[in-house]
């Protein structure tokens, strides 16, 4: 495992190169959002997108979310009407999920098989721009259903194994994960606050 260290307001391109490089060749990266630590792999990676569920215990029932570079990449991975959009760019960048149709080139293994996909644009240019060639996965980096913690050292301890590489950036003032709005109703549904 290698840990990289920066700071929260600091984009070292080698860093994110490094980074980009383990995705894409099928390894899973602890990395700093504006809530939470996430969990990223390739979502084209069926095996990577494996151990992010095998890392937090998670059911594969269970969807993950994913993390595009910015809020016009969210049209590659899922179908937003012009209503939809207006809210999406509202809140986007930020600390929220939108829940929105799917596209066909979303795998079944990020979604547990559901026709819905949780899409996510932080603000924080470290983890969108991890994002820039192909979408990522991301989840907060703990167990399911167990304490999200704020310090990569933290997590890796709790977590029990071994990521590929580790973008540590200290302490993470949040300790709250993004809020979850559900957008394929006929009104916005707020899943998790």
């Amino acid at each position: 495992m290698k840990v990289l260290k920066t700071r929260i307001d600091e984009v070292d391109g080698e860093i994110i190169s490094q980074a980009i490089s383990v995705l894409a060749d099928g390894g899973v990266v602890l990395y700093p959002t504006d809530t939470v630590y996430g969990l990223g792999a390739n979502i084209f990676d069926n095996n990577a997108v494996r151990r992010v569920f095998d890392i937090k215990h998670r059911s594969y029932l269970k969807p993950l979310s994913i993390l595009v570079s910015d809020v016009g990449a969210i049209d590659l991975v899922a179908k937003a009407s012009l209503s939809q959009k207006k809210t999406i760019y509202e809140y986007l960048p930020g600390p929220y999920t939108f829940i929105l149709k799917k596209r066909k080139i979303v795998p079944r293994s990020v979604t547990g098989g559901l026709s819905n996909v949780g899409v996510r644009v932080p603000d924080s240019e470290i983890a969108c721009r991890l994002a820039s060639i192909f979408p990522i996965t991301t989840t907060s980096a703990n167990i399911s259903d167990d304490e999200m913690l704020s310090r990569p050292s933290e997590i890796l301890e709790q977590l029990d194994c071994e990521v590929d590489l580790v973008i540590d950036v200290g302490e993470l003032k949040s300790e709250k994960a993004s809020s979850i709005i559900d957008l394929t109703g006929l009104k916005p549904k707020i899943i998790r606050d």
